[in-house]
């Protein structure tokens, strides 16, 4: 696959500007590595800049294992509870690692997916289990400009057996289908299989990376199609050569970020 020019031909000209300010809103108390996991994906993606929406519990966290990350906490100390403030100032978006399903989340994610508009956003993990429960009310809010990267149970929980390729078009959205050999859905009927990623990505933390890489390429001015397949083809290449140097069964999420690094000297 070949990759844009903001990954491996930048201008000699550029600040961090040129390459987008993404938005990320993740974490819970308890899950707080869920948000740092995806951070650190977006930020070793390419993206300008990042900014994080969390809970205060999470501030000191972050600021130690992401640096290079900016910070937007949020009212409640223990979860996400109100919308972020100044979305317009962001270029992308991505929902759900670890926010958790409580009601005044359902809330505060309906109230951030009101005010977002029509611009990228990536929704994942808790994000996609509280649209299940709030299907009726959620999911035209997010028709035409939204990306879902749900696993098997949590399409499920969305969509029951109704086809990928038919909600794709029906809702106006891609759909990452994620598993052995990951779908990506557009709503004019494309599809792209996946080839790289290997067993040992089934672990814990692996989709919070997969999000933060999307939410990268998307700020960068991606459009959301091509930031999917993009995303997942790094994603498992990125896991391929970390278990290329290690058995299968001990690979985590951090060594497939570590990875993504390498991924430009393989493609």
């Amino acid at each position: 696959m070949t990759l844009p020019d903001f990954w491996n031909n930048r201008r000699a000209d550029t600040h961090k500007g040129d390459y987008g300010h993404a938005l990320l809103v993740a974490g819970s108390y308890g899950k707080m590595g869920c948000a740092i996991l995806a951070a650190r994906a977006c930020m070793r993606s390419g993206v300008g800049l990042l900014s994080v929406h969390l809970p205060e519990q999470g501030l000191n966290p972050i600021q130690c294992a992401v640096p290079e990350a900016m910070t937007s906490l949020d009212a409640d100390p223990m979860l996400f509870s109100h919308a972020p403030r100044n979305l317009e100032k962001y270029d992308a978006l991505a929902v759900g690692p670890g926010i958790g399903t409580a009601d005044r989340t359902y809330l505060a994610l309906k109230e951030t997916l009101m005010a977002w508009g029509g611009k990228p956003l990536v929704l994942d993990a808790d994000a996609l289990n509280i649209m299940a429960i709030h299907r009726d009310e959620l999911l035209p809010l997010i028709k035409d400009h939204a990306v879902i990267t749900p696993h098997d149970g949590e399409y499920r929980r969305l969509f029951g057996d109704d086809d990928p390729a038919e909600m794709s078009a029906k809702y106006g959205i891609v759909i990452v289908r994620k598993g052995f050999h990951s779908r990506v859905y557009a709503p004019d009927g494309s599809l792209y299989v996946n080839t790289t990623g290997n067993p040992g990505m089934a672990t814990a933390g692996s989709g919070d990376v997969l999000t933060g890489i999307l939410l990268a390429l998307l700020a960068q001015g991606m459009v959301p199609y091509e930031a999917a397949c993009l995303a997942v083809f790094l994603h498992g290449e990125a896991g391929d050569i970390a278990a290329q140097n290690q058995p299968q069964a001990t690979v985590i999420a951090s060594d497939i970020i570590e990875n993504l690094r390498r991924v430009l000297e393989k493609v």
